[in-house]
């Protein structure tokens, strides 16, 4: 709940996205309509939010928690389009005011999305440096240093995460993710199973936990994570292609291909990252394992030519084409 203000000629106080800003002196417009900023926003209603940040920043262009929650907005529109936006925004509230702690941890996030984990590392460790033990810094350079090759630092810097707030969720997540990396799935299974007791578990949460519960041929169990992480959000491709994977593994191809297509629904665009043509990659690869499974040779072709495209290093695909190619 956004507590009432305080008076705005002394400090500019509120509540946004759960955290307290803290605000220079400013303007009392400036306050109010940052006010009714957060509360759209925590209303999910995006564009009014924009509107009302952009008129506190009007009234007060220097108002550096401002720049900070249009921050927050841009990118809690969900759209690659605004990541720049976002980005430009918190660089300048930071520019304003260098002790604004969550916009250094959202430029973070960004970094890390861009997958410059270096410069998100400089960002969470300057972040730290101020309040060496804010769990969600902690938590989140953990997983970055794990991205950089340091799985042992993940797990130090998660477990004190976890010593300080025993409840933080994606703590366990990224605990799981380093013991992946470090061939100690059992360890990984078991923090991810504490992660999805969580009232705050994410789509990868569950996706991840799937991901290890298909390997172990625990099918049922595999699919009911993949529909659960569809149920949080049915809008990412990632759910879909991994329900295909376990269908794929059961042999389940019409099943495959019916996620698949949501997966890749026909004349959907997805951004040019490395990220995005991996996962494409791996669509395209299930789509011909599924379509080969079927006997449907020219569809197949077609698709495991379109993954290797997109991913010239996959030698599954090129072992399979070359396969379906060769044969009479």
């Amino acid at each position: 709940m956004i507590p009432k203000l305080a008076n705005p000629s002394v400090a500019c106080r509120l509540i946004a996205i759960g955290f307290l800003l803290d605000g220079p002196l400013c303007a009392q417009n400036a306050v109010v309509h940052l006010k009714a900023c957060a509360d759209y926003l925590q209303r999910g209603q995006a564009d009014q939010a924009v509107r009302e940040c952009k008129a506190a920043l009007a009234a007060d262009p220097q108002y550096a928690d401002a720049h900070m929650v249009l921050g927050q907005v841009y990118l809690a529109q969900r759209s690659v389009n605004m990541v720049a936006e976002a980005k430009a925004e918190l660089q300048q509230a930071l520019n304003l005011n260098p002790d604004l702690l969550w916009a250094r941890f959202y430029l973070a996030k960004i970094y890390i999305d861009l997958g410059r984990n270096d410069k998100a590392k400089e960002e969470l460790e300057r972040g730290l440096k101020g309040r060496p033990d804010v769990p969600h810094f902690l938590s989140v350079l953990g997983d970055v240093d794990r991205k950089l090759g340091n799985p042992e630092a993940s797990l130090e810097l998660n477990r004190k995460a976890l010593a300080v707030d025993p409840g933080m969720t994606p703590a366990h997540y990224y605990l799981a993710l380093a013991y992946l990396d470090l061939k100690k799935e059992d360890l990984a299974v078991r923090e991810l199973e504490i992660a999805i007791q969580s009232k705050y578990v994410a789509p990868e949460m569950y996706l991840t936990l799937g991901s290890l519960y298909s390997a172990r041929q625990w099918f049922s169990k595999a699919e009911e994570m993949c529909k659960k992480a569809i149920g949080l959000d049915a809008t990412r491709p990632e759910a879909y292609l991994s329900l295909a994977q376990v269908y794929n593994a059961q042999s389940s191809s019409d099943k495959a291909l019916a996620a698949l297509r949501l997966a890749l629904p026909e004349g959907k665009s997805f951004p040019a990252t490395s990220y995005y043509q991996q996962l494409q990659a791996d669509a395209y690869f299930e789509l011909g394992r599924a379509y080969q499974s079927k006997r449907m040779k020219s569809q197949a072709v077609e698709a495991y030519s379109r993954s290797i495209e997109l991913d010239p290093a996959r030698q599954e695909a090129r072992r399979r084409l070359a396969e379906l190619v060769g044969a009479r």
